[in-house]
């Protein structure tokens, strides 16, 4: 039985095998799948009790909300791109979900031995396998030298355990011992629905305990799209120092040119031959053609009224309101103000070792802010009429949407980083369902901090 006790706001659990483990504050990344879903109900809840926005707040969905329109939109797209070959673009113009399959799939085929087991008999080994490898993990926590291990599309990814029995199974999402609530059941009977690993979207839309079952316990792959990856990257290596560097003009042509790659599902590699400016254009061309901005349409109002609130208050609600976001969404978020909040450090003159002057690149995060700031957060699209009534009150909002995402990149480093008492609410919420996953993630957690 977990046992919670809370000295001097220090939340520190008591698991199974008699240890003690103190919350800390962890990379929302770190958490399960699991834990992310009831994070989102966390602070939900949070903003509803202690954040008084002024606005309606709802968690918004991975799904399509409007299919057939999306449909459309993704049919005269490719027609217009490509009329000779039939073809519906990979990465530009598309919900960011539909981003990220295409990016699953294009890694699936150039890796083959990512590509998951088809033969049933072949799966029912592996869930066996994996099942009996828990199993003995589980004995002798102690003694054990088994870790947990997720895999991740992202290179720093934290290291979690793994035991010698199931290593081979790590190219599999999760691939540890246990990967869902289901692997904890002895019922045997229950194995096509354990073998069923939910892919991240499933999560969002998903709101009942009984579906969590399918959820998995380790976290899940890094969702970021491929383009902002790999422009994210090139930035960081080739254009700290670059004047300017989302603001100076670029080349239509080779803008257009990176775009179709990206959008035929190509294999991009860009070096220092490829143009800053060029891979900062289609950077921001990325988040610009989203049909649902990167913090979605269901928070703008959100995230404008947090502005209204006392300063010490922002950054918390900003903060709840991320932890609101689907998977996808906020690990793309984080991949971005990670950028820019590199960016903005070496927007000022400075001096290298050998006291040369180092150029700036005159990029602050206000700058950087008022750039990115309409692509980031924006509302649905009005009529003429209501937007010459409108026209005032948007430029008001245009001010207030520079400052929500100066904020953001400021306290980067702080927005991402999930805190105890969160942390601590998932954990009771999950106590009253599932008590042996919660000591199943304390367990986890031990390892990690030690």
């Amino acid at each position: 039985m977990c046992v919670c006790v809370c000295p001097q706001g220090n939340f520190t659990w008591s698991s199974v095998p008699g240890r003690r483990v103190g919350l800390k504050p962890v990379p929302l990344q770190n958490l399960s799948e699991l834990e992310r879903v009831r994070l989102q109900d966390v602070a939900f809840r949070r903003l509803l009790r202690d954040r008084d926005l002024g606005c309606h707040i709802a968690i918004p969905k991975c799904g399509h909300k409007h299919r057939r329109l999306l449909r459309r939109k993704l049919d005269s797209l490719a027609k217009e791109k490509n009329k000779e070959k039939d073809t519906t673009p990979q990465a530009f113009g598309i919900p960011l979900m539909q981003v990220i399959s295409n990016d699953r799939a294009h890694k699936q085929r150039l890796d083959p031995l990512r590509v998951e087991h088809s033969d049933p008999t072949e799966l029912m080994l592996s869930y066996l396998e994996l099942n009996s490898g828990f199993k003995r993990a589980t004995k002798d926590f102690s003694s054990s030298t088994s870790s947990l291990s997720s895999t991740s599309e992202t290179p720093n990814e934290s290291s979690l355990l793994i035991t010698p029995d199931v290593a081979p199974r790590t190219r599999r999402r999760g691939g540890v011992s246990v990967d869902c609530i289901t692997d904890l059941d002895d019922n045997q009977s229950r194995l096509l629905e354990a073998l069923q690993l939910s892919l991240p979207e499933e999560a969002a839309g998903n709101r009942k305990r009984h579906h969590d079952k399918k959820l998995s316990l380790n976290p899940i792959y890094r969702q970021v799209p491929r383009v902002v990856n790999v422009c994210c990257q090139h930035l960081e290596k080739y254009g700290l120092q670059t004047v300017g560097i989302f603001r100076v003009g670029s080349s239509k042509k080779r803008v257009r040119q990176l775009r179709e790659e990206f959008d035929q599902g190509w294999e991009v590699l860009l070096d220092e031959e490829n143009s800053v400016h060029d891979v900062a254009a289609v950077l921001k061309e990325f988040l610009r053609d989203l049909p649902d901005p990167l913090l979605t349409r269901d928070l703008y109002t959100a995230f404008i009224n947090t502005m209204l609130l006392d300063y010490k208050d922002q950054e918390s609600a900003i903060q709840l309101l991320i932890f609101l976001l689907p998977p996808c969404n906020s690990d793309t978020l984080q991949r971005l103000l990670c950028l820019l909040s590199t960016v903005a450090a070496h927007a000022e003159d400075s001096l290298d070792n050998e006291g040369q002057k180092i150029t700036g690149n005159k990029m602050t995060s206000l700058n950087l802010a008022t750039i990115f700031g309409p692509n980031l957060l924006r509302k649905q699209k009005t009529s003429d009429k209501e937007f010459a009534v409108e026209s005032f009150a948007r430029a008001e909002e245009s001010s207030v949407i520079i400052s929500v995402v100066q904020r953001m990149i400021n306290a980067f480093a702080a927005l991402f980083m999930v805190p105890p008492d969160l942390q601590n609410e998932v954990l009771m919420s999950l106590l009253e369902t599932d008590p042996d996953v919660v000591d199943y993630l304390l367990r986890r957690k031990a390892s990690q901090s030690s």
